[in-house]
């Protein structure tokens, strides 16, 4: 029995809307034509303004440990930890607030996983969204859970009218199963 073995270059991306993700290609050039293409997306708001931004690969050092501190600190030593992290520090926390204001991937899961179970129990009406809407808010339609496409005019008019909508980014990608 033979067992063809293929390499898959992992890369680390992130879109415009600075969503990370992995994308697996065949090799540099594989991603490279795909991105030229405009076939790599981001899986959470389907942005095709992709940047691969820089990754290490995992080196396992086995023995190696970070070092210990034994015992109390003397009263002038510094605290081990990010300089940002200590008290009396004159760096200002930037890139822990970024940090914060980027979904952190477990964030973006949820909100995948969020997205998918309103495809899974919602009825597409497409570009009839509007006209739906208001046939269920009058009576004129059976309540049910629906979705669909709206100009931001008619989104506007529908809340005017006490109608509730939500605007949520539908990527492609959703539709299919994500790996």
């Amino acid at each position: 029995m033979c067992h063809e073995s293929r390499v898959v270059k992992v890369l680390d991306l992130q879109c415009g809307q600075q969503h990370s993700f992995e994308g697996w290609f065949g090799s540099e050039e594989d991603f490279q034509s795909q991105l030229a293409r405009g076939i790599v997306e981001c899986p959470v708001c389907a942005d095709k303004t992709i940047l691969k931004m820089p990754s290490a690969p995992r080196l396992n050092f086995g023995a190696h440990r970070e070092p210990t501190v034994q015992g109390p600190l003397p009263d002038d030593a510094t605290p081990p930890g990010p300089p940002e992290a200590q008290p009396g520090s004159s760096l200002t926390p930037v890139a822990k607030t970024a940090e914060m204001a980027i979904p952190s991937l477990e964030q973006q899961a949820a909100f995948l996983k969020a997205l998918r179970h309103v495809i899974a129990h919602s009825e597409d009406v497409g570009e009839r969204f509007a006209d739906q809407a208001r046939a269920m808010h009058y009576g004129d339609a059976e309540p049910r859970s629906i979705r669909g496409q709206a100009t931001p005019r008619e989104a506007s008019e529908l809340i005017e009218e006490g109608i509730d909508v939500m605007a949520l980014p539908m990527p492609a990608a959703l539709k299919e199963t994500l790996q």
